[in-house]
């Protein structure tokens, strides 16, 4: 098992928050216009082996987040605190958080926070890459299972969308154990899981999570991972980049320090909230994901892949893929204006679809043999 010998200095949180187990791309020119990267990635390319142009969004869009940071950082804080509630009842105080970048980052350093202020724990937090289609960091794994031989290894991401990057966690860590007769679990705890493919969640309501507004302003100044061959050697992390010019822009801290600042109000609620979720909790039934075959069957769409569906999801559709049109689910039409007005920005259809678990779903425009 190689194991990695240097960390790169990367991110904007604080160093006690996390450490990202990525190799620094910074000086690497692998940007594509949204057009380019979408007839790429539809011609065959690895979505993994370059980056979108980040979305610069505008004074519009940074008051939605900050309008939605303040309307639900009360809830946002509850969800962390059922989900790590959670975590530690089946785990115990003995982990390490092993947050997806980048998504995963922001929520990995608030459960982190959560078990500091309820049980004056320091887990340790690190954040690495798993790539669809191509599976975990096997480097990144071992590094820290080198530092932290007798913890238990806990997940964390987001949200879920149609389960993907579940599979491909509990493929990567088959293999993995299997490959180095390790017990490692798949398991993954997520903020929400409107998809139905977690056990271990806050919520499983289909809600705005503010750091779904933004990329890497909200996410530690990082990139998306990279696996690119021409980069990333055999012993090296998967890649990213760390935007330093945004500093000015960055809102990575100010978010977590926002939500964290309300376990305080929130703990008398935690006990009955947590019964009340464990009372209607039904396990995984990969619910999502049979929402996304029905809309693939009524909307005639050949690749799964260009159905995103969930508000994280769709929000990303809108800010880095060329978008065919939007679905919302007009029952569950719950904090979906940053979803309307993206659309409408970039004259994106929007449709009333209800026969689906999610708020809404991004559909992928099928693009012409490249051309």
């Amino acid at each position: 098992m190689m194991v990695h010998k240097t960390i790169d200095d990367l991110g904007s949180y604080e160093k006690e928050d996390v450490t990202f187990l990525l190799k620094d791309l910074s000086g690497a020119d692998i940007e594509k216009g949204t057009l380019e990267r979408e007839r790429a990635i539809q011609n065959g390319t690895h979505y993994s082996e370059m980056l979108p142009v980040e979305y610069n969004p505008s004074n519009e869009y940074i008051k939605l987040f900050h309008d939605s940071l303040e309307k639900n950082k009360r809830d946002i804080a509850l969800y962390v605190a059922l989900a790590s509630e959670q975590i530690v009842h089946s785990r115990g105080l003995d982990i390490v958080f092993c947050s997806l970048a980048r998504a995963g980052t922001p929520i990995g350093v608030l459960m982190k926070r959560y078990i500091a202020f309820k049980y004056g724990v320091k887990v340790p937090h690190y954040s690495i890459s798993i790539v669809r289609g191509r599976g975990i960091d096997e480097n990144a794994l071992a590094y820290i299972l080198n530092r932290h031989p007798g913890e238990k290894m806990v997940f964390v991401d987001g949200w879920t969308g149609k389960g993907a990057i579940t599979k491909e966690l509990i493929a990567s860590i088959s293999r993995f154990n299997e490959k180095y007769n390790r017990d490692l679990s798949p398991e993954l705890a997520v903020l929400a899981d409107p998809g139905h493919c977690s056990n271990l969640y806050g919520t499983r309501d289909d809600f705005l999570i503010p750091s779904a507004c933004l990329n890497s302003t909200v996410s530690g100044l990082v990139s998306r991972t990279v696996l690119n061959d021409s980069l990333i050697g055999p012993e090296d992390f998967h890649g990213a980049k760390y935007y330093k010019e945004l500093l000015s822009e960055d809102l990575s801290t100010f978010y977590v320090d926002t939500i964290s600042s309300e376990f305080k109000g929130i703990a008398p609620r935690v006990e009955i909230e947590l019964a009340e979720l464990q009372e209607s909790h039904t396990d995984m039934n990969w619910e999502g994901l049979r929402s996304v075959r029905r809309i693939q069957e009524d909307f005639q769409i050949d690749d799964v892949n260009h159905i995103k569906p969930g508000v994280g999801e769709t929000t990303r559709v809108l800010l880095r893929r060329v978008p065919w049109k939007i679905l919302v689910n007009t029952e569950k039409e719950h904090y979906l204006e940053h979803i309307l007005m993206l659309a409408r920005d970039r004259g994106v259809p929007v449709e009333e679809y209800t026969d689906m678990s999610y708020s809404c779903c991004g559909l992928i425009k099928q693009m012409d043999n490249g051309k």
